[in-house]
């Protein structure tokens, strides 16, 4: 059945999907004139030092808190092992491609948000609900596809936010402390219950605490490394380029790698990281207290700069100027590698296995949310309370049982989502070009 499935998942993360989501980008960022580069500075400004907009409006959460729900269902494990089995696999020139599907990635997010703000409603409860489901069947009036959407995000929410999240988490920490996996199962139970039974805001509150200081955190380490070895930066840049256009030499435990595999795993692991096109952080934008999509939709394209351009570029140079990158390991093994050669003492394990643990948690709370508005959009207001026990109950498990099957299955979901997605993307392009020309009319007048 693994195998089987691994044919299926090699199949939809194959090359078509690969160029659609990659394309999408492109031609979103034709579309809108580049929009990503001209107001990327006043969308760092307004996410992270504005945080929120002035006067009362509807939605449940700040700008901010929007943000942080989105990164933290995004930074991850793709942020530190999808970038390294990027570089194991493409070499150096792969970190270059995740950089150009990062800023493409940025108008894709971008529209997301627009339309995930501009179709959302309001349910009986009286919070906010929002996303590619409700954008396909209000834009597209294609209720079936819609969903459809659902039903993927929601089995993916179980799997690559969920079981496979808790086991990584339980992974590490029997690693640095020794604790048995039913322990971190339980610790991350209670956790998750606290948080997450309080719906959004309360997810919002604990992500707008974590993310931040996870990140920092990481990057702290990165920045001590990368200070130790600064007179390598200017070569792992010249590695960078050189290889991004240029195939890879075999050298230590590197076999080489030609330019077509440099590209592919550079956009595939890119889009893996930040999620761009498939659909999911849209669904936290559709929460943010606005009346304008187009402002919301702004900070929420700097989520794929900071997961990518930023975090990502973090791992991928540590890698490089340690020297690791041809040390023959891979994806997490690698990145610890790394930063154990890079940080003297156990400093460098245990800065990669506290981000992982947090990196790890963040996920469960933020992909919570996604599951949660996956579920009521299929079964209604009354699913939500039923949803919030039977995830954290999974929460539990993923950490006490091997989780190879539900690895592979999730990541097929996680593909299949952004089928629909992107078909909405694709069909709602010009509302996105027109609420763009609009608000920047009102704006510049």
């Amino acid at each position: 059945m693994i195998e089987i499935l691994q044919q299926v998942s090699g199949l939809i993360w194959g090359i078509p999907l690969i160029v659609l989501l990659l394309g999408t980008g492109v031609y979103l960022t034709f579309l809108l004139k580049g929009l990503q580069f001209r107001t990327l500075l006043s969308s760092l400004n307004l996410a992270l030092i504005k945080r929120k907009e002035s006067g009362e409006h509807s939605g449940d959460i700040t700008h901010f808190q929007a943000l942080m729900t989105a990164l933290a269902a995004t930074v991850g494990t793709g942020n530190m092992a999808g970038v390294a089995s990027a570089i194991a696999a493409g070499g150096p020139g792969a970190l270059f491609w995740m950089w150009v599907t990062g800023f493409f990635g940025m108008a894709t997010k971008y529209s997301e948000a627009v339309l995930a703000v501009k179709y959302r409603q309001v349910d009986k409860l009286g919070t906010m609900s929002g996303g590619p489901m409700y954008y396909i069947e209000k834009g597209l009036k294609q209720k079936w596809l819609a969903r459809l959407f659902a039903v993927f995000a929601a089995c993916a929410a179980f799997g690559i936010g969920n079981m496979v999240q808790s086991n990584s988490v339980a992974d590490a920490l029997h690693a640095t402390t020794g604790a048995p996996h039913w322990v971190s199962g339980g610790v991350l139970f209670v956790f998750t219950t606290l948080v997450i039974m309080g719906g959004i805001k309360s997810i919002a509150r604990a992500t707008s605490f974590i993310v931040p200081v996870m990140i920092v955190f990481y990057m702290i380490g990165g920045i001590v490394i990368l200070i130790l070895f600064y007179d390598r930066i200017p070569g792992a840049f010249n590695l960078i380029f050189h290889h991004a256009f240029n195939p890879t030499a075999a050298a230590g435990g590197f076999l080489g790698a030609t330019v077509k595999m440099s590209v592919q795993m550079g956009v595939a692991r890119g889009i893996f990281s930040n999620e761009s096109g498939l659909g999911s952080s849209p669904i936290a934008a559709a929460a943010a207290k606005t009346d304008e999509p187009v402002r919301q939709a702004l900070v929420s394209m700097t989520q794929t700069f900071i997961d990518t351009i930023v975090v990502c570029t973090f791992t991928g140079l540590v890698i490089l100027v340690t020297g690791t990158w041809n040390s023959g390991k891979d994806a997490a093994e690698l990145t610890e590698f790394a930063f154990s050669t890079g940080l003297p003492g156990t400093w460098g394990g245990l800065v990669v296995s506290v981000s992982l643990i947090f990196f790890a948690y963040s996920t469960i709370l933020g992909w919570s949310y996604y599951g949660e508005k996956s579920i009521e959009y299929l079964a209604g207001e009354r699913a939500l309370k039923p949803y919030r026990i039977v995830w954290v109950v999974v929460v539990f498990i993923g950490a006490v049982v091997h989780i190879d099957f539900v690895w592979i299955f999730s990541d097929i979901m996680n593909g299949l989502m952004a089928f629909p997605n992107l078909i909405a993307l694709l069909g709602l392009s010009f509302v996105v070009r027109s609420e763009t020309k609009k608000y920047f009319s009102k704006y510049n007048a």
